[in-house]
């Protein structure tokens, strides 16, 4: 098929823009004569009328995923820019066939977008359909995207290379030729043209065919920190183009530059120390840009989408492609979506035609909530910490869970959520994967409230377990009226990092010796309120109309409100300074002397780190979370004593204490990291930390520590890249154009840390899950890295036991919907008589290995020392139980 010309403009004659080589003359003369009758078109079709310019037609794009972690951030742009969403395919997921019948015989795309991804054009696994369709389809406008763009310059020749160094999470400004994929954009040195940059290979400037011409550069080889281009200086900037003249010609058509010509003959001189960020292809619609438009931090990033959504709408005039190629969204989706696209990814429908909602299950249970809240109670009982134990501290605490806000400064956290075995509703259910491959499925073991066990492997895996049972129930709104939380009662436990093989990843390293996932289900429960200190009571029971009034059919839910209210309101009568269960602990001369056995030595570690390094700089991975384990022998450890000094040496905002007492498993929680959360409102949270540095010994060292971080540029790469991880895993399941990043690189100060965290919102599309909400995101790419699968497959090869519970989640799916759930670290997990504890650090290309283990080692720091101190007690049995006695 016989390629159309799309005019593609020189540089403005009186520069000196380097391009190598330069189109021929024959292929310059088209392209111009081809250029002018554009801008006539345009001009005639604006000068019909004074009014608003009529609006633009929807433009459909297919998005080809290379299996990147900023896909879908790509996906929310255009989503915005098109009017339409895109539809993404993976770059394995269509054969060429597949695409000609889409592109060609249905007409169903406007233009082609490419994503950016690990490895190399060179590499078939790497680039998949890509190479094909940018060879073949020369009539369809295509923009390639860091991969994508390597791709663009490799097919037709180009050398793909080592950069000078390996670039990620930074920022560069950028000049560019004025062609219109940088219309409205200013050039050159200061003028707040940054970019984010992630890429360890580019194309080398000097092997450029004759079809490829240069369009961009950077200004200098001095790289960006997110602070130092946080606020750019645009007022003084020279912009290229308008929306006017599609192309520049001349100096005369620059209408943005205030009768002065603007000047880049600075950029075309040939300079090694420049890195080329973009080309176009002289005689095809074909464009590729080596940095990330859509990343939160670069500047003008929509305005590149917008400007190759016009580029691809005056194509389609031009060649009367565009109307032709438009199908109906309705056929579209029903064909793809049924013929050529797994079930787990996006449905093609619901990315180009209306939202269609999934029917809902009429559920085979009904729960209604009863609770009473206790005003102002809180100070009046010492603290949650004495609650927790006057209700649920007996037995060692057996059968309990304690998601615990203790660290509520600063707002990070409001409530706390306790509870125990009890309610009739109450079950645990344990289950273990079959095997390490993804869809092994699993097998679920259930223990009721009655003692009564069953087990039933499930196909499918746990969270579609967990997603059929939430569907499962239904439940009146009205109940929770007036609560100012989300959690009424439902599952709580732990989602273990094993399970990353019922979503991403195709198989784990090693099998855990801890369960994959263990939950409560949860039907009695007490809430604190730590900003007021109101305490509430809350039960769930079964709904039944069968007696003919609605009423439950017996009171033990009743019965439960009463005693618990009970027995907290005694509590104002007791002693202050309770002791666990009563019992003493006390100092031990006959202590247990076995430390800590750490998984890799230093020398290993450290190797471990340069094989991360030497990964990024392959182009493998932007950034590698490698992590191991430490672990010793304990015997007998009380779990509630250990969390007790946890919380109290590294208080946190979501910690956590859970006691699955028939598997020999206790976690003592004290996470600072938010993984995702799902108000009643529909609004998802992410809260990623990424850059940790020990507290100060005096207040002038703090601070100045406090600053070294905040000013970090390898910790604001860090987190940067984490950013834009868990932008593109909530754009996969949220609202076009609701994702979005109220806080970006704030530090937070605890106990023993400073972090930099940032926090990522969306609204939840209506027609998923929060489980689908969870599989998009799970694990948390904060303990990963970018791009998410590609890293994983890296970090299973060098971490050579399973991470367990370390690196999951801990939190709860509530029965009416919502959810929230941390980061698994800063925990010790205590599992037939040994303490285990896992601690890691992102790498980097600007990582130091030295560093990087003396930060892994400062993350370990506060979890061992409490186990150590906790191993040198031991439990006084001629102290009588005097706190039973007392509130029973």
């Amino acid at each position: 098929m016989a390629a159309l010309r799309l005019p593609a403009p020189p540089p403005p004659p009186t520069t000196t823009v380097r391009r190598t080589p330069q189109p021929s003359s024959s292929a310059s003369a088209r392209w111009l004569h081809s250029h002018r009758r554009i801008l006539r078109r345009v001009s005639a079709r604006r000068a019909k009328g004074d009014g608003p310019e009529e609006p633009e037609s929807p433009v459909r794009t297919l998005l080809i995923d290379n299996y990147d972690s900023y896909t879908y951030n790509i996906f929310q742009e255009l989503s915005i820019v098109n009017g339409v969403p895109p539809v993404v395919v993976l770059n394995d997921e269509w054969t060429w066939r597949d695409v000609y019948n889409w592109v060609y015989k249905e007409r169903a795309f406007d233009n082609i977008v490419i994503s950016p991804g690990p490895g190399s054009p060179a590499c078939p696994s790497d680039i998949g359909i890509c190479l094909r369709i940018l060879s073949e389809c020369g009539d369809i406008p295509i923009l390639g995207v860091c991969l994508g763009h390597q791709a663009l310059g490799f097919v037709h020749g180009a050398k793909i290379v080592h950069a000078a160094e390996a670039i990620h999470g930074r920022l560069s400004e950028l000049e560019h030729n004025g062609c219109y994929l940088f219309n409205h954009i200013p050039s050159g040195i200061n003028s707040g043209f940054k970019v984010v940059r992630y890429h360890s290979l580019v194309i080398e400037s000097g092997s450029l065919p004759e079809d490829l011409i240069s369009i961009a550069w950077t200004t200098s080889p001095k790289m960006l920190s997110f602070l130092e281009s946080d606020n750019p200086d645009i007022t003084s900037s020279t912009f290229w183009g308008s929306r006017d003249n599609l192309f520049i010609t001349n100096q005369s058509e620059c209408s943005n530059s205030g009768g002065k010509t603007p000047s880049i003959n600075s950029a075309s001189k040939s300079d090694g120390n420049k890195v080329l960020m973009g080309v176009m292809h002289s005689t095809r619609p074909h464009y590729g840009v080596q940095f990330h438009p859509e990343s939160i931090a670069t500047h003008y990033g929509r305005q590149i989408f917008q400007n190759f959504k016009r580029i691809t709408t005056e194509f389609g005039l031009q060649t009367s492609l565009l109307q032709k190629r438009k199908i109906s969204s309705a056929d579209l989706g029903n064909s793809v979506a049924n013929n050529l696209l797994p079930a787990e990814r996006l449905k093609l429908w619901d990315s180009v035609g209306p939202c269609i909602l999934s029917k809902r299950s009429d559920g085979d249970k009904c729960l209604r909530l009863r609770w009473k809240k206790i005003d102002n109670f809180l100070s009046r009982t010492g603290g949650s910490e004495n609650i927790f134990l006057v209700l649920f501290g007996h037995q060692n605490a057996e059968d309990t869970f304690w998601l615990d806000s203790s660290s509520v400064d600063q707002n990070r956290a409001r409530f706390s959520f306790m509870g125990g075995k009890g309610g009739p509703l109450w079950k645990q259910m344990t289950f273990h994967l079959s095997n390490q491959r993804s869809s092994c499925g699993g097998n679920l073991t259930i223990r009721d409230a009655y003692g009564c066990t069953s087990r039933n492997f499930l196909k499918d895996g746990f969270l579609e377990f967990l997603d059929k049972e939430m569907q499962s129930i239904q439940y009146n709104k009205k109940d929770y009226d007036g609560l100012p939380f989300d959690f009424y009662g439902g599952f709580v436990g732990y989602l273990g990092y094993g399970l990353k093989v019922e979503c991403d990843a195709s198989s784990n390293n090693a099998k855990s010796s801890t369960p994959d996932a263990c939950f409560f289900f949860a039907d009695n429960l007490v809430v604190v309120d730590h900003n007021n200190g109101d305490v509430y009571i809350l039960s769930l029971h079964e709904y039944s109309s069968s007696n003919g009034d609605g009423v439950c059919r017996n009171s033990i839910h009743n019965s439960w409100l009463a005693n618990t209210e009970k027995k907290l309101l005694r509590m104002d009568a007791m002693a202050p300074g309770l002791s666990i269960n009563g019992k003493s602990f006390i100092r031990s001369s006959n202590v247990n002397k076995q430390s800590f056995v750490f998984e890799k030595s230093k020398d290993e570690y450290i190797r471990d780190v340069q094989s991360c390094l030497d990964y990024i700089r392959d182009g493998e991975s932007y950034e590698l979370c490698l992590t191991t384990q430490m672990k010793r022998r304990t015997g007998y450890m009380n779990a509630l004593q250990l969390y007790l000094n946890l919380r109290k040496q590294n208080p946190a905002p979501y910690a956590a204490l859970l006691n699955f007492s028939p598997e020999n498993l206790s976690i003592c929680c004290s996470s600072p990291e938010r993984f995702l959360r799902l108000d009643r409102n529909a609004i998802l949270e992410a809260k990623p930390i990424k850059g940790t540095i020990a507290r100060g010994r005096t207040p002038e060292e703090d601070e100045c520590l406090r600053l070294q971080l905040k000013y970090s540029e390898k910790d604001q790469a860090e987190n940067l890249m984490i950013v834009d991880l868990l932008r593109n895993d909530l754009g996969k399941v949220c609202e076009p154009g609701s994702v979005h990043v109220p806080c970006l690189m704030d530090v937070e100060s605890y106990k023993t840390v400073h972090t930099m965290v940032s926090t990522i919102r969306g609204t939840k599309r209506s027609n998923l899950s929060p489980v689908d909400c969870v599989k998009a995101a799970f694990p948390g790419g904060s303990m990963i890295g970018a791009p998410k699968v590609r890293s994983m497959e890296i970090l299973d090869s060098l971490e050579t036991s399973p991470r367990g519970i370390y690196s999951g989640s801990i939190g709860f799916f509530s029965y009416n919907h919502t959810f929230d759930l941390n980061i698994v670290i800063r925990t010790v997990v205590l599992h037939d008589g040994e303490a285990s504890i896992g601690a890691g650090g992102a790498i980097v290309a600007l990582s130091d290995p030295e560093a990087e283990y003396n930060e892994m080692l400062l993350k370990a720091k506060a979890p061992t020392e409490v186990v150590e101190d906790c191993s040198q007690q031991m439990y006084n049995p001629d102290r009588s139980d005097s706190m039973q006695t007392t509130i029973s």
